[in-house]
């Protein structure tokens, strides 16, 4: 028996979760193409929209998407809280036996998803697709995400799949354990692989956005990594800590050699610019290290608040969630 996949006789539910920020442009032409794949398959559908506080109209076309189709449900963020929370509370929403999780620009092909399902059903909890191509995207950005992939893979004890993005297939009980995480600062990416389970990669080409542009700027993926390198590692600290404690060592070693030169051989008194060398070297490596410490206990004060991920404006079930709650009552 695969333990990732329900003892039913009926057909399984697979919801796709799909957090929407400013996606008014191509939210119609992904739901065709999703609602395309479903519609061969012997599974049913439930789509979790998540509205991650749009300023645009992206909120009117999913309410016009779930009048036209119940198998919407619409998760309306009372306001924009990133799309990592974003994702969490599609999650939260999700009521299939299965979770694919996928970004709207189409991006992603939702023409994968069959073969996602298909190894779910052999056994693996996760099914993650693997990039083997990044179209539309400058050599840049490309080079600085492959160097992120293979900086933290080396940093983290768990092992965060390269060249890997959100997108992907989970099992309902790789999803009720990935919710039980709930804290503050959220890397979904090293989220995913710390909670486990049987995984297997997917290749695939990444298309170029569809329609809109990205959410995503240089300093926003800055901030992205940092995220990631502190959620999931302390190598910062021990770095800036083997770091204090070689410069100490050369410092005492430089001290004595100039004590030793002074008693020797005598010195005028010379080398200030030596000295401020020195003390502009020390204090940069100080405020460096403060600065990796604050980022840390940054995070600690944040965690400490303990406050909810997110609050809902509105939330409509789809008629599957709907018929699984009244199983459930």
């Amino acid at each position: 028996m695969n333990p990732s996949v329900p003892e039913t006789t009926s057909r399984p539910v697979v919801s796709v979760v799909a957090p929407a920020y400013n996606e008014e442009a191509v939210l119609p032409a992904f739901h065709k193409r999703l609602v395309a794949v479903f519609d061969g398959l012997d599974c049913d559908l439930e789509i979790v929209y998540v509205n991650d506080g749009s300023r645009d109209g992206t909120i009117a076309v999913l309410h016009a998407l779930r009048a036209q189709d119940p198998r919407v449900t619409l998760v309306d963020l009372s306001r924009n809280f990133g799309k990592e929370i974003a994702m969490t509370a599609g999650f939260d929403h999700a009521c299939g036996d299965a979770v694919v999780v996928i970004d709207t620009d189409l991006q992603d092909p939702p023409e994968l998803i069959p073969e996602m399902i298909r190894l779910w059903r052999q056994g693996y909890d996760v099914v993650y697709a693997q990039r083997t191509a990044r179209e539309g995207e400058s050599w840049f950005k490309k080079a600085t995400a492959s160097a992120f992939y293979r900086l933290i893979q080396r940093m983290s004890r768990v092992r965060i799949p390269e060249d890997t993005g959100d997108y992907r297939l989970m099992s309902r009980r790789a999803v009720d354990a990935l919710v039980q995480l709930r804290e503050q600062h959220r890397f979904m990416k090293g989220l995913f692989a710390w909670v486990g389970f049987p995984s297997v990669a997917l290749p695939y080409r990444r298309d170029a956005r569809f329609a809109g542009e990205t959410k995503w700027n240089y300093w926003k993926l800055w901030n992205f990594a940092l995220e990631g390198i502190t959620s999931f590692t302390t190598i910062p600290l021990r770095l800036a800590s083997y770091l204090g404690l070689a410069i100490s060592l050369f410092a005492f070693a430089y001290a004595a050699w100039i004590v030793y030169k002074t008693l020797v051989f005598g010195e005028d008194v010379r080398g200030y610019p030596s000295l401020m060398v020195v003390v502009l070297l020390l204090g940069g490596i100080q405020l460096a290290s403060l600065g990796i410490i604050g980022e840390y206990l940054g995070r600690m004060f944040n965690e400490t608040k303990q406050r909810p991920l997110y609050f809902t404006q509105a939330v409509a079930p789809s008629t599957h969630a709907l018929a699984r709650r009244a199983d459930s009552a």
